[in-house]
């Protein structure tokens, strides 16, 4: 296949540290899929927080050097490998995970990671679903056990996680409140789910919240920065209630006398530890969504590949989130 011969331009980490180790050679080698995988010309990927991290050397798992970042990219089917029946060269596809990397021209991804993205949805928002609406509906559902007529408070929620779980939370029949940092986040909150917005940079706000709540508290918290909110979130649970920790960038002090008051859980959420069986209903509940109408990824700030350090800077020190960020390839 001319494939095979053909080189591209991909993102390159050969140390870990900051956004400056991030860097664009133009001389990678295409991957080749073998059996049960697909190869993908990338159009958009979506940039993670997670990522982020990974660069750094700081998270649980670290990459073999040299590699190249990236997992949720959305595009067509270049070819496929062995035993692949579900897609053909055309298709167009997003994925949730790849195996060589998402910031590059091509990515190869197991076929089981891959799933068709309607025409309904453009690349850009391919890019901004795997991560982001698995994650979320992992947080909701297997691991904070969310049920209709609950309420869950999204903090952070006018990120790609947050947003996802403002949508899903909202067609499951939740009553959904959110936090963001903007009036404009908070307006992009409005429109997704939620029924109710604060400003988490108001003083008062989580006196907001309780006035909100009433007496009984919040059921459960989607907390994407829990070194700074965690202590304060044990303070807005109900009875039983559950902090979901999807993000955070350091330590905090807590009373642990504050979750034996209310036998209330802190609970961590790690998309990487779902099983296949959970991976299959997170998919499932995704597809649904997009088939339903009611899952519509927000794109936010978008960045050319050459500047790949740029997106990963802002994306841990922008003034406030406004949809997920992605690379346009």
């Amino acid at each position: 296949m001319a494939a095979t011969r053909s080189v591209m331009r991909a993102v390159r980490v050969f140390e870990f540290g900051g956004p400056e180790v991030l860097k664009l050679q133009s001389d990678v080698l295409v991957p080749v899929p073998k059996e049960n995988q697909v190869l993908i010309k990338v159009h958009a990927c979506g940039v993670n927080p997670v990522e982020t991290y990974i660069r750094s050397g700081t998270y649980a798992r670290k990459p073999a050097l040299p590699y190249t970042p990236g997992s949720d990219v959305a595009g067509v089917v270049e070819s496929v490998g062995e035993h692949v029946t579900a897609f053909k060269k055309g298709d167009r596809v997003f994925t949730l995970e790849t195996l060589s990397g998402g910031y590059a021209e091509y990515a190869v991804a197991a076929a089981n990671r891959v799933f068709p993205l309607p025409d309904k949805l453009d690349f850009r928002q391919g890019a901004a679903i795997g991560v982001p609406y698995f994650t979320a509906y992992r947080a909701l559902f297997q691991k904070g056990c969310a049920k209709a007529g609950e309420s869950v408070l999204v903090h952070g929620a006018s990120g790609g996680v947050g947003l996802a779980a403002c949508q899903i939370a909202r067609a499951c029949g939740l009553k959904v409140l959110g936090t963001a940092g903007t009036e404009e986040g908070m307006n992009v909150i409005l429109r997704n789910g939620a029924h109710q917005a604060f400003n988490h940079r108001d003083p008062s706000y989580t006196e907001r919240i309780k006035a909100c709540t009433g007496p009984g508290g919040v059921d459960i918290i989607i907390e994407m920065l829990s070194n700074v909110n965690l202590d304060a979130d044990l303070q807005l649970l109900s009875r039983s209630g559950r902090v979901m920790v999807v993000g955070c960038r350091g330590r905090i002090e807590i009373n642990p006398r504050d979750t034996m008051s209310k036998e209330s859980s802190i609970i961590g959420v790690a998309l990487f530890l779902a099983t296949e069986e959970e991976r299959s209903e997170c998919a499932t509940a995704v597809l649904d969504g997009i088939e339903a109408g009611w899952l519509k990824p927000v794109v936010g700030l978008e960045y050319p590949l050459e500047k790949v350090a740029k997106a990963h800077e802002d994306i841990i020190c922008s003034s406030g989130a406004r949809g997920k960020m992605v690379l346009l390839l």
